[in-house]
């Protein structure tokens, strides 16, 4: 007796990455909604760090002001936002 086994796909992928490029393009297609975005995910690493750093103080390093920065080059026109906090575990690669 043999057992055939078949792949099936299903079209959800399909209606999830459209639904992405709907997001994309309309919540984030708008520059202040984006950079809003941006700027709470800085803050979002902030806490973060903060919270991990209550059993664990050496997470500060030598820098235990948590700071956003917001850096515009006029000429590259381009806007940059970094920040000191912990990044999500799983967006790491």
């Amino acid at each position: 007796m043999t057992t055939t086994t078949t792949k099936e796909t299903l079209g959800f992928q399909t209606e999830v990455k459209q639904l992405l490029h709907l997001m994309i393009h309309s919540l984030y297609g708008n520059k202040e909604i984006f950079l809003r975005e941006l700027v709470s995910n800085a803050s979002d690493a902030a806490d973060k760090l903060r919270f991990e750093a209550l059993s664990d103080n050496a997470l500060y390093g030598s820098d235990a002001d948590l700071k956003i920065r917001v850096s515009y080059d006029k000429q590259a026109r381009t806007i940059t936002i970094s920040d000191n906090g912990v990044a999500c575990r799983a967006m790491r690669s």
